[in-house]
């Protein structure tokens, strides 16, 4: 038989495909089955671990600035700066407002200079909760500071530009209107 037959060529190749199979032996790991129960529990101390560490954060900030700010059952925490004058904003009302947002490390994130005042209708969405629920505490002209934990803000995943994944966030707001 010559080398340049098919019948040869694959009779090579199956016999050298053999050997290289038979000569990287290893013996199979016994794959492990979680429990779902377990997986539960320690993704439960996990995230409560997380929320310990981001309310340290948050403590740790509010006493490096001296504010003096009050705290929701929802975790937000505000400080009005200057009461404005008329009744406070409530559901479906539209709102427009001047506003800065930081990180709990400093950094500036957005701004109304930058993007233009903002306009919602509270309780419609479309805003951090945590911002709707600031703005129920205001009176048009006020000036205020709210510290949102993440999930009064963007949640797990961010905004998915400048704000990270679980990011505490820091706005000072102006209420320009409420209509």
């Amino acid at each position: 038989m010559k080398w340049n037959e098919p019948i040869s060529f694959c009779l090579l190749a199956v016999l050298m495909g053999a050997f290289a199979f038979t000569g990287c032996r290893e013996e199979v790991k016994e794959l492990r089955w979680y429990n779902p129960l377990e997986m539960d529990e320690a993704f439960a101390l996990s995230n409560k671990h997380l929320n310990l560490l981001e309310e340290e954060q948050i403590r740790d900030f509010i006493h490096r600035f001296g504010w003096n700010m009050q705290e929701t059952g929802s975790g937000l925490r505000y400080k009005i700066l200057e009461e404005g004058e008329g009744p406070e904003a409530s559901y479906g009302q539209g709102v427009l407002l001047d506003y800065e947002i930081y990180l709990l490390t400093g950094d500036p994130v957005y701004s109304s200079a930058e993007k233009g005042p903002m306009e919602f209708i509270v309780g419609r969405g479309g805003v951090e909760s945590g911002l709707e629920e600031g703005i129920l505490r205001l009176n048009k002209g006020s000036r205020a500071y709210f510290i949102m934990p993440h999930h009064l803000a963007h949640g797990l995943p961010g905004d998915g530009n400048r704000i990270p994944r679980r990011a505490t966030i820091v706005y000072h707001v102006h209420l320009l209107e409420i209509y």
